[in-house]
């Protein structure tokens, strides 16, 4: 059994540094897996074993050592995932607040309902104590707006709506409560109200600043949508994009022109890169020394660095600088600039910096289509003895491979967070991606540096005409016949497992890294086989959507657009929330729906008036409800002051029976929701619980 084992790894060796952020990253996962959250205790002890690990690995030789190594590895991981959430902890507003609100700009930017959304920090809520006020909150601006220019650092105040971020509008799905505690939000809301000025910007935020004035300077140089995406792609400024440019965008496949990632950082550090290298070689004086490439790498880090404060510092930029960086340094160091262990090295940081990174759709395809970019590139260099392409052609072949491979290894990724796949969206990218690298990112660095002579203005014009192609690509493809299809949500061991697989068949070296595939194969046989709920419940009772042959049926037309569109999109269903709510044929009452599922049936009842005329409640027979009220029978009743207890609820009908998961089962009690894991006991109106019924685990 050693025999094979000790052969396995001894073959590996020189290649298995990049395994070490695979075995740190299967820890952070087992972190955010967990239904309890682990004592403090236990995470430092993880942590202290896992450097036990690492440094004790050398001495067991190169059999064991390694698995030592990523032992320790999984470990820190563990470790190094919670002690961040403890470091991000802060208050959370646990109740609906409305009244008075006050704080400083630190963000600003646009919500999926297309209005302009600002970040406050040093909060201060009416009637309540410092100590219990959320660190930050995030707020909608709708209606009438007095104060429609709000500048970064400046105090304002505002009467509105706040309330504690939301989980998941399903189980199972993405829990936006998660997220926000990552992002230091200890609540969310909304104002109709104007907005009012109580100080000028003061002191501080200086980069932020500097960034929105130049996204205002360069929107009032480029007007219109161009122009806005010219902010996004300078600045990270999305504010000024609209839906529809965005949607178009995302329908083919374009969207990642918008997010300042690893392509922008590449082509710009790439461009400072070449360029001064070549300004270098031309002059008589450094011509001849050999350290010309070293400072045009230092200069093209010094530009990525100015890059990354200029564009806000976000997880996708700054991962994208890190790999940059890493190349670039590998450069200086006369070290291969672009190798597996440089992607390792990269999402090593990025790791052990941000480990809730790993779950965010960003790090996942940006490091899914560098690992398979790299190690494409790295075969295809190692192949000898066969014909070259044509030079003239290199370049298209290039363009051509990159993008397809780049495009197969995050389809699966983004389809499953997105639910949808753009059918021609190599065919936008290779008509788009070489103008943003030609055009577009060369204007940019140029505007910059001409912008003190007051001669920006001319790479501005060049800019705009790149941008302006980019967009009409977006939209008229957009416009295509099937140019979007939708898809299904996958299990939660879809992801794993085609991570796995992929990354088995990457890094492993020899042919035994065929049995990649089966992870792969596996995970495709799990995904097609997903089974969605018969029943969905939202969290506040306010939409119920029951599954049909023609798709998901609506119980309403308008309301809860929000935890709409997320089933619909989970269901992969195509059409929206008004189509879904037609499939649904019984409505008996205003504000009232109602269905027949096989011995059981299903009433929705909506707001206080429906409530008050409901008369009864029959045998198998569920009820939801928008407010809270209590009923004598044998039926089964789900209504907020229930339903806060679970979050979203999911059932499944099946010979009859009834299975139950709610959002608070998945998630568990973590420090984000302080949800019970115990499963909810949903109590029948009479004391006696039906058979044929059973809350899954």
């Amino acid at each position: 059994m050693l025999g094979p084992l000790q052969s396995a790894v001894l073959g590996q060796r020189g290649f298995l540094f990049p395994w070490s952020p695979v075995f740190l990253a299967i820890g952070i996962g087992g972190y955010f897996a967990l239904k309890q959250e682990p004592a403090i205790t236990s995470l430092w002890l993880a942590g202290l074993f896992g450097l036990g690990c690492i440094l004790w690995q050398r001495r067991l030789g190169a059999t064991w050592g390694p698995m030592l190594l990523a032992l320790g590895l999984t470990a820190l991981g563990f470790s190094l995932a919670g002690n961040r959430a403890h470091q991000v902890a802060g208050p959370v507003l646990d109740f609906r607040y409305y009244g008075a609100i006050e704080g400083r700009i630190v963000g600003i930017d646009r919500s999926a309902s297309d209005a302009v959304r600002l970040t406050l920090d040093e909060v201060v809520l009416e009637r309540m104590s410092p100590a219990k006020t959320p660190h930050r909150v995030r707020i909608s601006l709708h209606g009438e707006q007095g104060f429609i220019d709000p500048k970064p650092g400046a105090r304002i105040i505002l009467t509105g709506h706040l309330s504690a971020p939301n989980g998941a509008v399903e189980p199972g799905g993405f829990d936006f409560r998660r997220h926000a505690w990552f992002l230091g939000l200890g609540a969310v809301g909304y104002t109709r109200t104007p907005v009012l000025l109580l100080q000028e910007a003061g002191r501080g935020q200086s980069v932020f600043k500097i960034r929105m004035r130049y996204s205002a300077h360069v929107q009032r140089m480029i007007p219109g949508e161009a122009g806005a995406f010219a902010a996004a792609v300078t600045t990270g400024d999305r504010s000024g994009m609209g839906q529809g440019t965005l949607q178009a965008l995302r329908d083919t496949n374009l969207a990642h022109l918008l997010a300042i990632s690893g392509l922008h950082m590449g082509l710009l550090a790439g461009f400072v890169f070449g360029a001064l290298r070549l300004v270098l070689l031309a002059l008589p004086a450094t011509r001849h020394r050999r350290a010309t490439k070293k400072i045009a790498a230092a200069a093209a880090l010094m530009a990525a660095s100015g890059y990354l404060a200029l564009s806000g510092g976000n997880v996708a930029t700054e991962r994208a600088f890190v790999m940059v960086a890493v190349a670039l340094c590998a450069v200086v160091l006369d070290r291969r600039a672009l190798s597996l262990r440089a992607v390792a090295i990269a999402a090593l940081i990025i790791l052990c910096w941000q480990p809730e990174a790993l779950l965010g759709p960003g790090f996942q395809m940006s490091f899914a289509a560098t690992t398979a970019l790299v190690a494409v590139f790295e075969k295809i260099s190692k192949m000898r003895g066969q014909r070259r392409a044509p030079r003239w052609s290199v370049p298209f072949v290039s363009l051509v491979v990159s993008s397809a491979v780049a495009g197969l290894a995050t389809a699966p990724i983004g389809m499953a967070h997105f639910n949808q796949i753009a059918h021609f969206g190599l065919i936008a990218n290779l008509v788009s991606v070489p103008i943003m690298g030609l055009v577009v990112v060369p204007m940019a660095v140029l505007a910059a540096l001409l912008l003190p002579f007051g001669l920006d203005w001319m790479p501005l014009a060049l800019m705009k005409l790149g941008l302006e192609w980019i967009l009409w690509v977006a939209q008229t493809v957009a416009q295509w016949d099937g140019a979007v299809g939708t898809i299904v949500a996958p299990g939660p061991l879809v992801l794993p497992l085609l991570a796995l697989g992929a990354l088995f068949t990457a890094l492993w070296q020899g042919r035994l890294r065929v049995v990649g595939a089966l992870p792969i194969a596996l995970a495709a046989v799990l995904w097609a086989q997903t089974d969605r709920p018969d029943i969905l419940i939202s969290a506040n009772g306010a939409l119920v959507g029951v599954m049909t042959d023609q798709g998901r049926a609506l119980s309403k037309e308008k309301g809860a657009g929000f935890v709409a569109q997320n089933w619909l999109e989970n269901d992969g269903f195509g059409g929206d929330q008004a189509l879904a709510a037609a499939l649904w044929k019984d409505r008996p009452a205003p504000r009232r729906a109602q269905v027949s599922l096989g011995p059981w049936s299903l009433v929705h009842l909506q707001g206080k008036r429906a409530v008050a005329a409901y008369q009864g409640c029959e045998g198998e027979q569920i009820l939801v409800a928008s407010v809270a009220f209590e009923l004598k029978g044998a039926c089964r009743v789900f209504d907020p002051s229930r339903l806060k207890q679970s979050g979203a609820v999911a059932l499944w009908l099946s010979d009859g029976q009834l299975r139950i998961k709610t959002a608070a089962s998945v998630s568990g009690r973590r420090l984000w929701n302080g949800a019970d894991p115990r499963p909810i006991a949903f109590a029948w109106a009479v004391p006696a619980v039906r058979a044929g019924t059973a809350p899954d685990q």
